[in-house]
């Protein structure tokens, strides 16, 4: 199970003080629900993922949890610029009490960078720094995968590549994805909610989050 309780987030904006992003979140998820969250840029979505995955702290509230969360996928903040890929990646292992033999094979066939593995992470470019990110993320099962829409970058072979392995390959698993994407959201999630003021709406089903959302949009 994944809760959030009253969850709130605040930012302090240099000679205007705290300025609310989210204001009392409240949901839980289920193992193998996908819920979809609607909204515009800005909105907060990308906040409430990072919240989630405990790369940033809600300012007052929780998050509980009793199944294995993913980080964001494609996050790339928690690499060591000065080692290379490889040594990231063994850091990851020892972490997650993997197999570095069977995940180098899984991470090396999937992020195909090459040698470029063996090079320190801060050389790497952004679209590379994703596709090692991705390729670890999804090497690992979660019970849970956090996916924000905007990391969803790459060309069109690796984007179907990630979308076969998270929808196809791990289809039992829960998903929390952040999108604007009406079509996206329809495809994969079974539930569904919009984020509109600071405030989370869950809704009954995902054509009454879609509709929501495109009310809002008018």
């Amino acid at each position: 199970m994944l809760r959030c309780i009253d969850i709130c987030k605040d930012y302090h904006i240099p000679g205007k003080g705290p300025r609310r992003v989210l204001d009392r979140v409240n949901f839980q998820l289920e193992r193998g629900q996908k819920l979809g969250v609607l909204g515009r840029n800005g909105a907060g979505k990308s906040t409430l993922i990072r919240i989630l995955g405990g790369v940033d702290l809600a300012t007052s509230g929780r998050v509980e949890r009793t199944m294995s969360i993913s980080w964001p996928l494609a996050f790339t903040g928690a690499f060591q610029g000065s080692l290379s890929g490889l040594d990231n990646l063994r850091f990851i292992c020892r972490i997650y009490n993997l197999d570095y033999t069977n995940t180098r094979a899984f991470v090396d066939d999937f992020a195909e960078l090459g040698k470029q593995l063996g090079e320190p992470v801060k050389t790497y470019s952004s679209g590379m720094r994703a596709r090692l990110a991705f390729a670890l993320s999804i090497s690992i099962n979660f019970d849970c995968y956090l996916i924000d829409e905007v990391v969803m970058v790459g060309d069109a072979r690796f984007t179907q590549r990630c979308q076969d392995e998270l929808f196809v390959q791990k289809k039992d698993r829960a998903l929390v994805i952040v999108s604007h994407s009406m079509d996206f959201i329809r495809d994969v999630c079974d539930r569904g909610g919009v984020i509109h003021d600071r405030k989370l709406h869950l809704c009954g089903d995902v054509s009454e989050a879609i509709n929501e959302y495109e009310a809002l949009n008018r």
